[in-house]
């Protein structure tokens, strides 16, 4: 479906990009947030992303899926704007050694607050981290493809998706034991 709307948008039919803003701008902001932490400056990221994408959709190479070309520019993005603000982001650095909570214990709270608490939790995470639990387990990218929209290699990838899910674990335990 995604090409039918590169090709509209391609022969001057500018408002059928409005299919993208509407497709991917969920995702497009939980990426940025990832690497940002910050909800303002991600969503102004991804603004820009839009519109560095509706500049060179012409230059987009249908061969690769919009998808994954868009969540690069997203990403790119992202990591550029981090380094001109020259923030020091805090890493989160996990205790393996502490006691989990069992995880009936998430499953207990409400849908609301489990959302909640995921997603503090992967605030809590390195970015490369959090991006990859987005892609693979939100967005359910293949380990191929994430490597596609990160330029990661796969077995960084793989690695990096192995330590997510520990510091993950980590982070969901702390945030539980403090508000309960």
């Amino acid at each position: 479906m995604d090409d039918v709307y590169v090709e509209k948008v391609c022969q001057g039919d500018t408002e059928s990009f409005r299919y993208f803003l509407k497709k991917y701008k969920d995702m497009a902001f939980s990426l940025s947030v990832s690497i940002l932490k910050d909800e303002f400056i991600a969503e102004e990221v991804v603004q820009e992303s839009f519109i560095k994408a509706f500049n060179g959709i012409k230059s987009f190479n249908s061969k690769s899926n919009f998808r994954t070309w868009f969540y690069r520019i997203v990403l790119n993005e992202a990591f550029q704007r981090r380094k001109k603000i020259k923030r020091e982001f805090i890493e989160f650095q996990p205790e393996y050694n502490e006691e989990i909570v069992d995880e009936s214990i998430l499953l207990a709270l409400d849908k609301d607050e489990q959302i909640h608490n995921i997603n503090e939790a992967l605030k809590m995470l390195p970015d490369r981290e959090s991006v990859v639990l987005r892609l693979f387990y939100l967005e359910e990218e293949s380990i191929k493809d994430v490597c596609e929209i990160t330029g990661w290699s796969e077995s960084n990838t793989k690695v990096i998706l192995h330590r997510a899910r520990k510091s993950m674990l980590y982070a969901l335990n702390k945030l539980i034991k403090l508000n309960h």
